[in-house]
């Protein structure tokens, strides 16, 4: 049991992705503290969980909103008085704009989402965990945290930050027992496309993007990247820190 009795905050928890994860780290014995904007799903998955005999709680909420994601920390907290993991998974698309065409709108969703609530939950998180000898971060990047050919503007600079933040989080509490580590994904079998409006997307974006998708080995199943953030999570990657590690079957080697 690589998580016993740790407790687990994953954000984006109800699919995908994070809905594996959700399984996985509870299987392992982590508390799981799930958030979500979709509120049915996440009902959903606390049922799931709690029926088979599993510990989880949940908060609904847009983690791209500062007083909700400080408050799926908060609400760990209150719940377990600590926090060893936190995984911030949930993340929107674009809608294949370049720089060019970007608007305001979908600029300010997508980061938001993708780099904001991170920051915000990592900053919530941090003090409780130095307070508590350590704990872990996994970030969910992107194959467009890599490279420039994965998506749009909005979404590649997002997860580009995402780095960033992975990095300098990494480094900054190293010595206070912090590890912070993102994987890339490459195409995974999810519901983000549900955050694409048909017809809002860009179509030269959009070509210029399936140019790079063509070029892509192998498709993942959420289960693959949830394996990966466990073995982050775990003790056994006891001496991982600061790590950006590409899951996309070979594509980001192209």
């Amino acid at each position: 049991m690589r998580l016993q009795d740790k407790v687990a905050v994953i954000t984006g928890a109800a699919s995908g992705m994070g809905l594996s994860m959700a399984r996985m780290f509870s299987a392992e014995g982590a508390m799981i503290v799930a958030g979500d904007w979709n509120k049915t799903r996440l009902d959903a998955v606390v049922t799931e969980i709690t029926t088979a005999g599993r510990t989880i709680t949940a908060l609904h909420g847009n983690i791209g909103v500062r007083e909700d994601a400080e408050a799926l920390i908060d609400h760990a907290l209150a719940t377990h008085g600590r926090i060893d993991v936190l995984v911030n998974n949930a993340g929107v698309m674009d809608f294949m704009q370049g720089t060019a065409e970007i608007s305001d709108d979908i600029w300010r969703k997508v980061m938001s989402i993708n780099l904001d609530g991170p920051m915000y939950t990592s900053r919530r998180a941090l003090p409780s965990m130095i307070e508590h000898g350590g704990g872990a971060i996994v970030n969910i990047a992107s194959t467009a945290s890599l490279g420039g050919g994965a998506a749009g503007t909005a979404y590649t600079s997002s997860k580009h930050g995402l780095i960033g933040l992975t990095k300098s989080t990494a480094w900054m509490y190293a010595l206070k027992g912090i590890r912070c580590n993102a994987i890339c994904p490459g195409g995974t079998a999810t519901n983000i496309a549900e955050s694409m409006t048909p017809e809002r997307m860009d179509a030269v974006g959009a070509a210029r993007a399936g140019a790079y998708a063509g070029l892509i080995p192998a498709y993942l199943q959420p289960e693959d990247i949830a394996s990966l953030a466990l073995f982050l999570a775990s003790d056994d990657a006891r001496h991982v820190n600061g790590a950006v590690i590409a899951a996309d079957g070979g594509w980001s080697a192209a």
